[in-house]
């Protein structure tokens, strides 16, 4: 008989204030520790904190990949349940993690389906869900990579096991902040485009503007979703044209000059 899986709860965080209990209160009686590392907030993330029975340290940003990795090294138990703080566990989701503790996890990494809520409204199409997420592995095994969006890196013969329960993402509370990350990550995108020497034409941008549009929109039943769900598909077309434009910018600021 499996001795009973321990798992740690492993969140990084930085002025999370209006999002981390919500976050700590759905892992309550269900993980057996949970780490926090903090960017130095200047918010009240670290008193809400203290309020629960977590282990709080502060950390320099050192990047997605590489804050979760020294995260993930500080946890008591090897198997990680790797959380955001905008993200809170289902009821269907706890108890199905309660029922994976008497699982034996050193062959295994779990995903689960991410559901968003934007602007109050939770989002079923555009693309958005179900948004399958691995969060649940052994840390000896799998480590987080890549810089803009981080993955997780684990051995090919390894299985992926879905769990019932959706991951709750409570992503934007405004428009507004789609557009801000939006234009943050696309120019992130860009240079990392630039860098690998990655050219764009107009024709190209125009072709695939519009194809994210139509995929979300009408191929993934963005309408479905109501307002919102023209919003996302707009902005998310937005996304992939801001990010070719600026790559074609980069261009030009290197031809001025040489």
């Amino acid at each position: 008989m499996n001795q009973p899986m321990h798992i740690s709860a492993v969140i990084i965080t930085k002025n999370e204030e209006r999002n981390i209990e919500r976050c700590l209160e759905s892992l309550q009686n269900v993980v057996d520790e949970v780490i926090v590392v903090d960017s130095f907030s200047t918010d009240a993330t670290k008193e809400i904190c203290e309020k629960y029975d977590v282990k709080f340290f502060q950390q320099e940003w050192l990047g997605y990949a590489e804050q979760k990795n020294y995260a993930n090294s500080l946890s008591a138990y090897d198997v990680i349940l790797s959380i955001d703080a905008d993200e809170a566990l289902s009821p269907e989701l706890r108890q199905s993690l309660l029922a994976l503790k008497s699982a034996d996890p050193q062959n295994f990494v779990y995903q689960m389906n991410r559901l968003t809520n934007y602007c109050g409204q939770w989002i079923h199409h555009c693309g958005w869900y179900p948004d399958k997420k691995i969060r649940i592995f052994n840390r000896n095994t799998a480590k987080w990579s890549g810089t803009i969006h981080e993955t997780l890196s684990f051995p090919s013969d390894m299985q992926v096991i879905s769990l019932k329960g959706d991951l709750y993402h409570y992503s934007f509370y405004s428009i507004d902040e789609q557009i801000a990350q939006t234009n943050k990550y696309s120019a992130l995108a860009a240079k990392r485009y630039f860098e690998q020497n990655k050219k764009c034409s107009v024709a190209m941008i125009l072709l695939k503007t519009t194809w994210q549009f139509m995929r979300d929109y009408f191929f993934k039943g963005g309408f479905l979703d109501g307002f919102y769900g023209l919003v996302i598909c707009r902005i998310n077309a937005l996304t992939v044209f801001l990010k070719y434009v600026k790559l074609r910018q980069l261009y030009k600021n290197k031809n001025c000059n040489n």
